[in-house]
């Protein structure tokens, strides 16, 4: 099997190399994005075997790219991960649960992360 290409989407810059750092661990090749507009490019530039995607992040949401990429053809069979930590500010921002239920997302995985956790769900949709 080859080398998988997974795409790790937050606006947290310690939290991306944390799962990059352990995705890499495991074999994978990571790309790194910092909000969703720089996923959609990243996206566009190389097609990754599947999406680490966070939701609450500027210029573009998750909701939001996750929403995107599986309305278009050409990525709606990519893999999504979703990482909350709606639940706990669903009181204080714009994010709900109805926005996480209405998504096509693949797996949800709830912040503070369990990287062990979140390497199953990953191993599970590869």
């Amino acid at each position: 099997m080859s080398k998988k290409y997974i795409l790790v989407v937050d606006d947290d810059p310690d939290l991306v190399e944390t799962v990059a750092m352990m995705l890499e661990s495991k074999g994978c090749e990571v790309g790194r994005a910092y909000d969703g507009v720089e996923a959609e490019d990243a996206i566009k530039d190389r097609r990754p075997d599947l999406v680490i995607l966070d939701i609450m992040m500027p210029r573009k949401d998750g909701y939001v790219l996750c929403a995107e990429m599986k309305a278009k053809e050409e990525t709606r069979d990519i893999p999504v991960i979703l990482l909350t930590a709606v639940g706990e500010a669903v009181p204080s921002t714009r994010y709900s649960h109805a926005d996480g239920m209405s998504t096509e997302a693949d797996d949800y995985i709830p912040k503070p992360i369990d990287t062990e956790g979140l390497w199953k769900a990953v191993s599970a949709l590869l």
